[in-house]
Formats: C-alpha cells, structure tokens, sequence
C-alpha cells in the first residue's frame, strides 16, 4: 500500500518557524533552533513533503536537518511563493498565512526538490557572497577618494582601501584553498579548461549554481536568467527578453562572455553575427553568455573539458 506524503509548509523567520500540515489542518510554531527543529522533524509521518522559502542565511538550520531520507524538501523562491498567494486570493500576509500558502503548493503545484545541504559549497558560497561585499565596499571608497577634498579624508580613505585589499586577498586565499579539495578541483578543471572563464566566474558558478551540469539546457539557462521570453499576443510579435534568475550568476557570465569572444573564434562570430543582425551589440554579448553557460553545462554532465 502506498502511503499518501504528508504535505507541510513552512514560513522561516529569523526567530521561529510557522509550520501548517495540509493534511490534518493544524498550525504551529516552534523556535528557529536546532534542537527544536530536530525534535519537530522527528514528530513527522515517515513520509513527507516541506515547502518553504528561501530566506538567506535564517533557512540554514532547517536545511542542515532535512537529512532523513522520508523528508523531501522544496525550497521556493518567495517571487513565486507571492504571486501564488495573490493568485489565491491571499492579500493579507503574515507569517501563519504564508505558512499554509506553502502547504497549499506543496498539494498543488509541481516543482523540483531542492539538493541537499552540501557543507563544502555553503561554506564556498560565504566566501564569495564575503568577497562580494568587500569588493562592493572597495568601490565605494575608490569613488569617493576622486572627490575628496580634504587630505586627511583621502588619507583615511587609502587606509580603508589597503585595510580591504588585505581581507580581500585573505577571502580569496581562502577560497583557492577550498576549491584545491576533492569536491571541487575536477569541477574547477573543466570549467576553467574555456578560456574567458576565470578563477571568479569558476568560483561564482560551483558556489551560486549547483545545478550546473545536472539541468537541460533550456532549465540552466532559464535559471540564470539568460533565457530568451517570448512576448507575443495574436498577431502581435513582440521582442524577447531575458527575465529573472539570478542576477550574480548572470553577471559573472556576461563578463567571462566578453573574454571568450575575443579568445574564442566559434564564440566571437557569433557574437558578431547577432550583434549585426540585432544592431545591438550588448544583444550579441548576451547571446554568447547563454552559448557559454549551455557549454558549461554539458562539459560538466559529460566530465569533458573544452574543445576548441
């Protein structure tokens, strides 16, 4: 007999969970700690079924203890969580109704299950969210110091800036260490085996994009928001247009798409190609970013690197 998967939502919060189970109506809330969480996934039917959204760093707990095989977990972009919610008819929003949203779309609408907690590539993923912000902070301060107008506060600045560029050196030692280990250097290899894919799209794809190698082409792409929509009504045909997916990944790839085109000759035409045909020249470099990422893609499926 095939038992029925208990169907649960989940709403997150830096302090506590709100928890509503489908299947028997019932509501409740625990603190966002291991021990509770661990008691509370205890407590479930041996099958079941978890939503919740993706909510940064607040999420972690949970995922680190959605081990047990029985458990099947979807973590959910909040986007989509919300235009379902809208779609439902649900304009109020507080943390018990989101909770039984998630129930309902764990019941109702299809989606992949999430991976599981992999320790190595969180810790890869901190370092360079890390690296970013330190990046992000040495930028700031280059611009300010070109309009600076006191020597003491250009002073202060140059500190700041060679303060940063140590911690930015020390966080990048760091993530070359990581990426030397078993789990990561043939997946280093591969990627870095194209030219215009550098040691900070490498890193950006292995730490913000597990998926790679696993997806079809169309997925991957969509999933890095490098996917051409369609926006046609009648007889109208509109443009296409690249939409959603996430931002870092996408911005890594387009610059590792700059580099290929002038080191790669199947790339660079046809950049060239779309470029013209476009009249649009960021239009081209788009297109050889998603060209990029499909080969990325199956080089990894395929555990082959580049061939030129």
């Amino acid at each position: 007999m095939t038992i029925a998967p208990s169907k649960i939502g989940i709403d997150i919060s830096k302090a506590w969970l709100d928890i509503f189970d489908a299947t028997t109506g019932r509501a409740s809330r625990i603190a966002n700690a291991p021990v509770e969480i661990e008691a509370f996934l205890a407590s479930l039917p041996e099958v079941s079924c978890l939503a919740f959204e993706a909510t940064g760093p607040h999420d972690t707990a949970l995922r680190q203890a959605l081990s047990k095989p029985s458990l099947r977990s979807a973590r959910l972009n909040p986007a989509r969580v919300r235009e379902y919610a809208r779609y439902k008819g649900f304009l109020a929003k507080t943390d018990a109704i989101d909770a039984r949203i998630l129930a309902m779309m764990a019941c109702e609408v299809e989606f992949g299950l999430d991976q599981v907690y992999d320790t190595g590539r969180e810790a890869l993923a901190a370092l360079h969210r890390r690296r970013d912000q330190l990046v992000d902070q040495r930028a700031a301060e280059r611009t300010r110091i070109a309009d600076a107008p006191d020597q003491r506060e250009r002073e202060s600045l140059k500190r700041h800036m060679a303060f940063l560029d140590g911690e930015i050196a020390t966080i990048e030692a760091e993530i070359e260490a990581l990426l030397e280990q078993p789990a990561f250097a043939a997946k280093v290899a591969i990627l870095r085996s194209l030219k215009g894919v550098g040691p900070v799209t490498a890193t950006t794809l292995l730490a913000l994009l597990p998926e790679l190698g696993t997806l079809s082409h169309k997925a991957i792409a969509a999933l890095a928001g490098l996917a051409p929509f369609n926006c046609d009504s009648g007889k109208f045909r509109g443009q296409r247009h690249i939409r959603g997916g996430r931002a870092r990944v996408r911005r890594a790839l387009y610059m590792a798409a700059l580099n290929a085109i002038r080191a790669i000759p199947r790339f660079k035409d046809q950049y060239t190609a779309i470029a013209a045909r476009s009249g649009v020249r960021k239009v081209g470099v788009v297109a050889v970013a998603r060209k990029l990422l499909v080969t990325l893609n199956a080089m990894l499926r395929e555990g082959k690197p580049f061939a030129a």
